[in-house]
């Protein structure tokens, strides 16, 4: 497999992607974590520094990387898919705005890290534009910043921005506001997985790539080579936890598409903006994401790929024509001084992990042993840090801030069985699309998406 191929991101990393070697036989450590992305890998490197005798071994089924680490649009951001109100009115206003903060603060230990561990992954703290084109998005852009007044929120962490403040920042066609939050950076994911991987070695941490878990159970990661036995086995497989017996309806994987453009010349930065590498997106229902990179392209992408029967993931499920023209179509909207063709040098895309309550969760089950955390619902550049964090101390048994949030030790519910699951993911992901179809041409919120967002529980 040519690894290069799989991102934009993973094509410009300096270095080869051989692959490490795969595990030489059974073994014996003191945590087992499966999966080498985001997730797996801070929970390596805070357990490894938090405690340096502990035998920590990574199992990884392609490369550090290979999964949505290494494919995502590059926000290391404070969001988090439960949104403030939701948390509050399950676990009271004062454990959600705790949840927030430590999702904020969670940015600035990632740059931390960076920092410390030399990983030159083209950090930059510039913050999120996510900008309002139409009155329906005008209207969610300030209640949104009037739910945060409202659960302790000020506006050193969001503000709206009234149409020129907010074509200041992003320059883009037909810009009403915006609303604008400092805590996110922009990043490239490969640069930081991979630097991630070889930080994590050199804290004694041993990782064997080539080589894929067919089963976790209590004491044990089972693999074609051999089986590492531990009392501690974390499971960090995001979208690809369907693929594990007896996890088929615990996360639902669905694909996020991106496209790169071409290094854009000064003259059109100069009409875009994004001077800060601010990332962007704007107030449609179905998501889109961009950011500037250090080299001067736009990285776009978006939500908008069908669900697949049975939770399959597939490398065929990477690359959606129709979804890439979109996707240009869009950019070009958002930016005309692109032309009517906007020049793209990459595609490519890859499944995140949902789970049934749309809740990310992290925990250990100390009877068992078997830790988990995902469901970040694509927002896990950032959670998965906040995530390894977690797990370090509730591993080590250290009661601190982090163990009583209030995603510790949650069980979300299971997917509903196909044909079901098929039904209700594909249903959702059209009546969003309907409904920014609508706003668009009347400009009036959509009380369908509204209905959706409310069963969802945001």
């Amino acid at each position: 497999m040519r690894y290069q191929e799989l991102s934009h991101w993973l094509s410009t990393v300096d270095e080869p992607l051989d692959p490490r070697p795969s595990l030489p036989g059974d073994a014996d450590a003191d945590v087992v974590i499966v999966g080498a992305g985001y997730t797996g890998l801070w929970t390596a490197y805070h357990l490894a520094t938090a405690d340096p005798s502990l035998r920590i071994t990574v199992l990884e089924a392609e490369i550090a990387g290979y999964g949505a680490s290494g494919r995502n649009g590059g926000w290391c951001s404070a969001l988090f898919p439960t949104s403030l109100p939701a948390l509050a009115r399950r676990h009271g206003r004062d454990r959600a705005l705790a949840m927030q903060r430590a999702m904020q603060e969670t940015v600035r230990e990632v740059g931390r890290v960076v920092a410390a561990e030399g990983i030159d992954c083209d950090w930059h703290q510039g913050g999120t534009v996510v900008l309002a084109r139409s009155q329906a998005q005008l209207g969610r852009a300030r209640a949104e910043v009037a739910t945060a007044r409202e659960h302790g929120l000020d506006p050193d962490d969001l503000v709206l921005l009234d149409a020129a403040e907010a074509s200041a920042r992003c320059a883009a066609e037909g810009v009403l506001g915006a609303t604008y939050t400092p805590h996110c950076a922009v990043v490239h994911p490969a640069k930081l997985v991979r630097g991630l991987a070889r930080a994590v070695e050199r804290h004694g941490v041993r990782l064997h790539e080539r080589t894929p878990v067919t089963a976790i159970r209590a004491g044990a990661a089972v693999t074609p080579y051999g089986t590492v036995r531990a009392p501690v086995v974390v499971r960090a497989t995001e979208g690809y936890t369907p693929g594990l017996p007896g996890q088929r309806r615990a996360i639902a994987p669905v694909y996020s598409l991106m496209v790169a453009t071409e290094p854009l010349p000064a003259q059109t930065w100069d009409r875009i903006g994004l001077a800060e590498r601010e990332t962007f997106s704007d107030h449609r229902h179905v998501i889109i994401y961009g950011q500037r990179t250090a080299d001067g392209r736009l990285a776009f992408g978006g939500r908008g790929a069908p669900y697949h029967f049975g939770s399959r993931v597939s490398p065929a499920y990477d690359r959606e024509p129709a979804v890439f023209r979109a996707l240009r179509r869009v950019l070009g909207e958002l930016f005309p001084v692109l032309g009517p063709e906007v020049p793209v040098s990459h595609t490519w895309g890859g499944p995140l992990g949902v789970a049934r309550d749309w809740s990310a969760s992290v925990g250990l089950d100390r009877a068992t042993g078997l830790g988990w955390a995902g469901g970040y619902v694509g927002d896990g550049v950032g959670t998965s840090n906040l995530a390894g964090r977690t797990l370090a101390d509730l591993i080590r048994g250290v009661d601190s801030d982090l163990t009583t949030l209030p995603w510790v030790n949650h069980r979300s519910p299971r997917w509903e069985p196909e044909p079901l699951r098929w039904l209700a993911v594909n249903a959702g992901l059209k009546v969003m699309f309907s409904a920014d179809a609508a706003e668009a041409r009347n400009g009036r919120p959509s009380r369908r998406a509204a209905a959706f967002s409310r069963l969802l529980g945001h």
